[in-house]
């Protein structure tokens, strides 16, 4: 026989143990992007007693990646699917439920799902044609999935108000249960942060004499990162009619060759008033890290975050974190830490202008806001939720055959 075939049964802390400590998993990244990238190597790292067999593909051509990855993976990757694996742990970017048909034997061990997003919440771009085929690959996968894990309780949340909202809308032959089956075998496991950011940090910064405040902007110079946003923030804050106190501002990120041209028009901004700080990609961790490290605040204008890991880190080394109150910010840091939106621009602009001076003042006068400690956000706290995850997934199935 090809594979195994396996049977759920319970088994004992010490039976959990000696299964994992064999197994062989086979982890499966459809649209490898940096986060993604990250969470799967870290896994494999913490776990080096287990064999991973990590593939994935490079996250480019999203609408076609996201559909036709489980023929990609069926074609192109034949040998490695078809060897022995104990779990299957998958992105919830893999199309599972065609996988899984393409190869019988994937059908026949355990799986987990991880979301590191959802296609229910995530913004349309202007440059994108709606569709719902990325919803319902999705949709599939979490139904084909033995556990499936989202990285926070609002991406969990928005998942399957999101699944609600469209199975409510499909003509028949949805059972009604549904979302709460797939909420029964969910968890929230965040990506981890590194141990080492937290050895690095150095707790609270106090101002340089003479030295201006230092603010980081460390996102993707994509539209779900709201540049016009910031761009119309800064206009307001460097108008004259806002008293600060001296600042320079990062702005650093991952770049593309297609970005909003709203960010040119935020780099002459920052350049004309001469508060100007490093400003495009940063090619060594080492570097970004130290920016990070010796910057007093992080700032997103967010539309979109499931779990923020960029500002995460940031706020992992010091930075005082000034976010937007929606998405997943409140619960990661809490809400005093954030700014109201309401999804007008100008609106949102003057609150986002209002608070960030307010954090600068107080900062330059001695009396801050502490850091948000996220300690329980590194590897070192999570491992055991990692650990239960795979013992309890795969101690669910013994092999039969």
């Amino acid at each position: 026989m090809g594979y195994r075939v396996w049977q759920k049964r319970t088994l004992n802390k010490s039976q959990r143990q000696v299964n994992l400590l064999n197994v062989k998993v086979l982890l499966l990244s459809a649209y490898d992007a940096a986060s993604h990238k990250r969470w799967r190597q870290g896994l494999a790292a913490q776990f080096p007693d287990i064999e991973f067999t990590q593939i994935a593909l490079a996250p480019r051509f999203f609408n076609w990646r996201i559909r036709g990855n489980s023929l990609t993976y069926a074609t192109l990757q034949t040998s490695a699917l078809k060897a022995h694996y104990d779990l299957l742990i998958c992105t919830s970017m893999v199309d599972l439920s065609s996988l899984r048909g393409m190869v019988p034997s994937l059908a026949s061990i355990p799986t987990v799902l991880y979301f590191h997003e959802n296609q229910f919440d995530y913004p349309s771009s202007r440059q994108q044609h709606t569709s719902v085929e990325p919803q319902i690959v999705t949709l599939y996968s979490s139904v084909c999935a033995d556990t499936v894990v989202f990285n926070s309780e609002f991406n969990r949340r928005g998942f399957l108000s999101g699944v609600g909202d469209l199975i409510s809308k499909l003509p028949d032959g949805i059972d009604s249960k549904l979302v709460a089956d797939i909420a029964r075998k969910s968890r929230v496991l965040p990506v981890p942060l590194e141990d080492a950011l937290f050895s690095r940090a150095e707790g609270p910064k106090a101002q340089g004499e003479g030295q201006p405040l230092q603010i980081v902007w460390n996102h993707r110079w994509e539209y779900d990162k709201n540049p016009d946003l910031l761009y119309r923030g800064l206009v307001q804050i460097l108008s004259g009619s806002i008293e600060l106190p001296p600042f320079k501002m990062h702005l650093i990120g991952q770049q593309f060759r297609n970005q909003p041209a709203v960010f040119a028009a935020i780099e002459s901004l920052l350049h004309t008033h001469g508060v100007a700080g490093e400003v495009g990609f940063i090619d060594s961790y080492d570097h970004y890290l130290d920016i990070l490290q010796r910057s007093d605040f992080v700032l997103s204008t967010a539309d979109h975050d499931f779990q923020g890991l960029s500002v995460l880190e940031a706020v992992a080394l010091g930075c005082i974190p000034v976010l937007p109150r929606h998405q997943v910010y409140p619960e990661m840091v809490g809400e005093r830490y954030c700014y109201p939106v309401t999804g007008n621009l100008e609106v949102d602009a003057k609150a986002l202008a209002v608070y960030l001076a307010q954090q600068l003042r107080a900062k330059a006068g001695g009396d801050w806001l502490a850091c948000p400690n996220l300690a329980h956000l590194s590897w070192r706290r999570q491992y055991d939720g990692y650990r239960s995850l795979l013992f309890d997934t795969c101690a669910s199935y013994t092999e039969k055959a």
